[in-house]
């Protein structure tokens, strides 16, 4: 029976709703886009604050020398100028960031067997510099003119020091050390295999060996790094905005070097304009920026220019290879052994993820029953090397796919037909390679239809046949026409974990916070997808906030394709600890049992009985403290949830791409006619999204396949300096581009989600070269490392 205050304020009072839509699998319009294609986003650059200071840094102008003298005097001597600091003031001040960042799971140690000496980077340098663009002093000033005109009266004397210009000269005994506390430019080397490598390549009918270079790029986001610290001495706190992709990880960073709680550091995200990776670790400036602060007790703010960008952000890719394939008369694979160097430059801001990365990526979407690689992570004096969208997968992909057409010419078969011949069948899965994964868990593939992508890239550029038919018309024409393919596998959704709290506001409103922290990937649309589906709400009743610990005690960030898995299924976990307090208040109000109620348009109702009802909001009302709550005794007052998602292990995406391409033999140009990816992310949040994601992804990997190139000369100096010498590509550039989304859902996450978001940008490097090297096929030139360069093609249609 139902007292006479419940029937009145919570009951019939409002008609009930038809069902809601769901959302998820839906092209929801991104909510995002007004507030940004309207100018009404809040980068760091927009920023202002009373009394703010700017900072400029004064950077290295030799790849490696000797500090032996900085002097700050005139510059201290300026004006506007506040505070000039050198590496010798802020030693023993500051800590350098730690070389080593996670302490690797055991079966990982044990699969890979590791040789780790990462060495530390320290904030500024007091002894010696190991890079052009490494800070070696600071300025402080009222503003950002006075701080660069005072940098440029700072007094230094360096002695120069024989550089160590790539990894190949690293790796040399007679090499210059770039650090000197360690015996050699080795910072880490990994080793796996399964099985016996040499034996299987001896007793293989066939084999190839073959060199491989994926040359060295980087993200060019368009807006720069910035950081803004502002501290208040009022409560010992300090808030720092930093266009960054972790701003856990910053918060922790800062903390420790400040000699402060981590609850007394606040890290914001504001908007961000693209990160893709290189805005994903900690650099010295998001600690530095912040210790001024808390030392000149006022604001301090740093926004980097595109040359300090281009010099001083992390780079990418930059790795070679060494590779041996043992295969029989069909073409199926029965071996491979890969030794290969990672160029990090002067540091190692992730540790060896990429070499990680590199090693269990590099055979792919195929069935080699044999499989050896050794890497060594090399010290050079170039700007710090870091993930860029793919994190190592660009660069096996290149090296493997090269050796699967390689392998085709040496047999005189297609290399379409190589590749079914050798991929794994969807009754093969879920598939075990061998090898662990860098969360420490054996590698197993757990969903997929490889053959079939494969097949829908080919029909997506017309048909194998069709085309060898057309290139052979082509060719007799005097045209060069080459079809190029590129597949791969990604794991996406890596732990360790991600966070969320989500809450039911007295409004009623869905209030949903993760640690994620995007930058153009549409996350506020996603999760606002994800938790209306949850909840039985429209998406405008779900408010999501990102990108600030303030909001959520711990989460990890956006990075290695991981948002859409870590952060849904924390946005799930903790919904369903707020279900639980929803149930119970909604029965108590009803005077019925929780398990005869259900979630629907917004409401809780009796099931069978959906007039029989109480809504969000009139829940959250009565979950609120004071005298007449509706709390079944004994629970707490709110309804609020904060949970941590720790995924079993990652989920395997994958692609299978095709691209025709048309070469111009008075230039060398190449043209593509035609681009298709196949791409398989699981179950798809927002289908619109994903397709950007992947488009955008595409045209960084064309970008990088032909244009995009960090050229350093014989002495260590950065020879593309600018966007005058450093290539991107435009939208004339862009072809055209078809993507086709396979749905398979993966089984390790409620919602069947992979992710995605650095799938696009992984094969155009390798396809393009595949194409061009198909169009050439008459005059039997390889083209093996990247970017496809115009004046090469000519060589190999002259003969040279």
């Amino acid at each position: 029976m139902q007292s006479r205050f419940t029937a009145s304020l919570f009951c019939g009072r409002i008609p009930v709703a038809e069902a809601m839509p769901t959302y998820i699998g839906r092209s929801v319009a991104r909510r995002e886009d007004k507030r940004l294609i309207t100018g009404a986003g809040t980068f760091v650059g927009d920023m202002k604050m009373e009394g703010m200071l700017h900072v400029a840094f004064a950077r290295s102008q030799l790849p490696h020398a000797q500090i032996t003298k900085v002097n700050l005097e005139d510059a201290r001597l300026q004006a506007d100028v506040e505070l000039a600091l050198s590496g010798e003031d802020l030693q023993g001040v500051l800590p350098p960031i730690s070389g080593m960042q996670v302490t690797a799971p055991k079966t990982w140690r044990e699969g890979m067997d590791p040789q780790i000496q990462i060495p530390d980077q320290t904030l500024i340098p007091y002894d010696k510099l190991r890079y052009v663009g490494e800070p070696y002093a600071l300025v402080v000033a009222k503003d950002r003119y006075s701080a660069e005109d005072a940098v440029e009266l700072i007094n230094t004397d360096f002695n120069p020091l024989e550089p160590v210009p790539n990894a190949e000269a690293a790796i040399e005994k007679s090499a210059a050390l770039v650090h000197d506390q360690l015996p050699q430019n080795i910072a880490a080397s990994l080793h796996a295999k399964t099985g016996d490598s040499e034996l299987a390549l001896r007793e293989a009918p066939h084999r190839i060996k073959r060199h491989f270079f994926h040359h060295r790029y980087a993200a060019m986001p368009m807006e720069c790094r910035g950081v803004i610290a502002d501290y208040d001495s009022r409560t010992d706190t300090i808030t720092v905005w930093s266009s960054t992709q972790v701003v856990h990880w910053v918060r922790r960073e800062v903390a420790n070097a400040l000699n402060m709680a981590e609850e007394q550091v606040r890290v914001v995200a504001p908007d961000v304009g693209g990160g893709f990776g290189g805005k994903g670790h900690v650099y010295p400036e998001d600690i530095l920026i912040a210790y001024l602060s808390k030392r000149l007790g006022r604001p301090v703010k740093w926004v980097e220019d595109r040359h300090e960008h281009i010099l001083n952000a992390a780079h990418s890719r930059d790795i070679v290879f060494d590779v041996e394939v043992g295969f029989d008369d069909n073409g199926k694979i029965i071996a491979i052994k890969n030794e290969f160097l990672v160029d990090s430059g002067a540091y190692s801001p992730v540790g060896a993820a990429i070499a990680g990365n590199s090693i269990v990526h590099f055979t792919g979407p195929y069935d080699i029953p044999v499989y050896e690689a050794d890497c060594k992570v090399m010290m050079t004096n170039r700007t710090p090397n870091a993930p860029y969208r793919g994190a190592g997968r660009p660069e096996v992909t290149f090296a493997m796919e090269r050796s699967i057409d390689i392998v085709a010419n040496e047999l005189g078969l297609d290399p379409a037909i190589v590749r079914f011949r050798n991929m794994i069948q969807p009754e093969q899965m879920p598939f075990a390679i061998g090898l662990p994964y860098r969360d420490g868990v054996m590698v197993e593939y757990d969903s997929g239809d490889y053959p079939e992508a494969l097949r829908k890239a080919l029909k997506g550029v017309g048909g194998l046949e069709a085309f060898r038919l057309r290139q052979k018309e082509a060719s007799e024409n005097g045209q060069y026409l080459g079809l190029g393919l590129g597949c791969y596998v990604e794991g996406t959704g890596i732990g360790p974990f991600e966070g969320a709290t989500v809450k039911i506001d007295p409004s009623g409103k869905v209030m949903v916070a993760t640690g994620a922290c995007p930058q153009g990937q549409g996350h506020e649309t996603a999760f606002a997808q994800v938790a209306a589906d949850i909840w039985g709400v429209s998406i405008d009743d779900v408010v999501v906030t990102l990108a600030d610990t303030s909001h959520v005690t711990m989460g990890y960030g956006t990075i290695a394709s991981r948002s859409a898995v870590t952060a849904s299924g924390a946005i799930k976990d903790s919904s369903e600890k707020v279900k639980e307090k929803v149930f119970a208040i909604a029965a108590n109000i009803l005077e019925t049992s929780e398990a005869d109620l259900e979630l629907r348009d917004g409401s809780v109702c009796v099931k069978g009985i959906p007039e029989m009802s109480v809504t969000l909001k009139e829940v959250a009302k009565a979950s609120l403290p004071g005298w007449i709550h509706q709390r079944p005794k004994g629970m707490e007052a709110g309804l609020e949830g904060t949970a941590y998602f720790e995924p079993p292990t990652v989920t395997w995406a994958y692609a299978a791409n095709a691209a025709i391409v048309e070469i111009d033999p008075q230039t060398g140009e190449v043209k593509i006619e035609k681009y298709v990816e196949v791409h398989d992310a699981g179950k798809l949040i927002n289908p619109g999204i994903a397709d950007g994601q992947v488009k955008g992804g595409l045209v960084q990997g064309i970008g990088g396949g032909l244009l995009e190139e960090l050229c350093y000369d014989e002495f260590g100096q950065l020879t593309t300096g600018s966007f005058l010498d450093y290539l991107l590509p435009t939208a004339a550039d862009v072809p055209p581009i078809k993507v086709i989304h396979m749905e398979t859902p993966s089984p390790r996450n409620a919602f069947g989600f992979k992710g995605l978001g650095e799938g696009g940008a992984i094969a155009p490097p390798v396809v393009i070269a595949n194409a061009v090297c198909d169009a050439l096929k008459p005059f039997g030139a390889e083209i093996n490392s990247t970017p496809v360069r115009a004046e090469e093609i000519i060589e190999i249609l002259d003969g040279v």
